[in-house]
């Protein structure tokens, strides 16, 4: 389960994101809390900022992409957490002081988003040059394993030290603080145990370059196609934590953290046992789309709070099943010279649905409330689940032909 930790460039990678990830969900929640504080609770303005971190990848996340291709990647990593940084200290300054306006955090959203379309992909793309192919699936598990345990501590941290210091700007100094973490383990590893790619000279077309190969693939566009679908909804469901838990529930800051971590237990679950698994197939993929779909259903019909806290498990168990699945079939049938571009390929249709998503659910909990802003966004993922596997088809067909050319 934890045979990559044996090389030492990933050890220091995974105990440095474990840090600053607690810090991310720390941020994350408090930014949740903060704009819900200056809005009154309104489910548009949460909407609307989830859409705004995400917006960027959609508009340029293939673009990152490239750039992970042309240049060494930890490099880039190391300049791109230090701006998030910085981001993250300004937030934190603007509420200590009394001076945010949910415009701020609209603006400050937006930025992390822009600075993800380079950091997503390249970070992704970074690991293989750590562990290499063999225990490529193990990794990408573990990361989703210290992100989702770090999903379990940070919003039920972040919901205590709200109630306790009396408000979220502490929470966003912290998270400036965590990103020394990964920072100083990207800069101390040893280059000569890292196995990195060739860089891709700059040349014309090679973004359609991107595009063509994973269209003229079907085990790239079937988990790419499917990955999109689900992540369309995937990315708004802690905005519907929060809706149910402070508008259906009635519960409080120290509440709300509670159920995002039970909805993180159950995805670290699933990460591990992912870790577990020598190959995860198209099966535990559609498995995992699937779950997810249902158990947003059943979430939204929940009757009470404790129930709802335990349907958030298996909902974090399926979640993270496709998650991890999909990026671990995209990178394997990736080569290393398309790996940045086909990675930032993915990352777009991964975080890119939000902008669409987000606001949909928003608006649907406004119109009939969160139980059923929840349960539509199940249906969808279920049709959506459907919808992959016939659109794939569809294209595997036409590029067969003979005089199929892309544009």
């Amino acid at each position: 389960m934890f045979r990559s930790l044996r090389i030492r460039n990933y050890r220091m990678f995974a105990a440095g994101g474990a840090v600053s990830n607690v810090g991310t969900w720390l941020q994350r929640t408090a930014q949740d809390w903060l704009v819900l504080d200056l809005t009154n609770g309104s489910a548009a303005a949460l909407g609307t900022a989830t859409a705004l971190q995400f917006l960027p990848m959609l508009l340029f996340g293939m673009f990152g992409g490239v750039l992970a291709d042309r240049y060494p990647k930890r490099p880039i990593l190391v300049a791109a957490q230090s701006l998030m940084a910085m981001l993250a200290l300004t937030i934190g300054v603007l509420t200590m002081t009394g001076s945010a306006q949910v415009w701020h955090v609209y603006v400050m959203a937006f930025l992390l988003g822009l600075i993800s379309c380079v950091e997503v992909p390249t970070r992704q793309a970074f690991v293989v040059e750590m562990v290499g192919r063999r225990d490529l699936p193990n990794a990408i598990a573990l990361n989703s394993s210290i992100f989702n345990l770090a999903r379990v501590v940070g919003p039920a941290l972040a919901g205590v030290l709200i109630y306790v210091l009396g408000g979220t700007g502490p929470i966003f100094l912290v998270n400036a603080l965590t990103f020394g973490a990964v920072i100083s383990s990207l800069v101390f590893m040893r280059a000569s145990e890292l196995n990195p790619a060739e860089p891709v000279p700059r040349a014309k077309g090679q973004l359609r370059e991107g595009l063509r190969y994973v269209v003229r693939r079907e085990e790239l566009l079937l988990p790419v196609l499917l990955i999109g679908f689900v992540s369309m909804f995937s990315q708004s469901f802690s905005m519907s934590i929060a809706l149910m838990a402070r508008e259906v529930f009635k519960a409080g800051a120290s509440s709300f953290g509670l159920a995002s971590s039970m909805f993180a237990v159950g995805a670290l679950g699933g990460a591990l046992l992912a870790a577990r698994r020598a190959k995860l197939t198209n099966k535990v993929l559609f498995a995992g789309a699937l779950g997810f779909g249902a158990f947003q259903i059943l979430t939204g019909l929940a009757p009470f709070y404790p129930v709802y806290l335990l349907l958030l498990v298996p909902t974090g168990v399926a979640l993270i099943t496709v998650n991890t699945a999909a990026n671990a079939s995209v990178q394997l049938a990736t080569s290393a010279a398309m790996r940045g571009r086909v990675m930032g390929i993915y990352m777009l249709v991964f975080t890119g649905g939000a902008p669409l998503g987000a606001p949909l659910v928003g608006w649907l909990s406004e119109l009939g409330g969160p139980r059923m802003g929840v349960m539509l966004s199940g249906v969808l993922v279920l049709v959506g689940t459907g919808l992959a596997v016939v659109v794939t088809r569809l294209i595997s067909r036409r590029v067969s032909k003979p005089s199929f050319a892309m544009a």
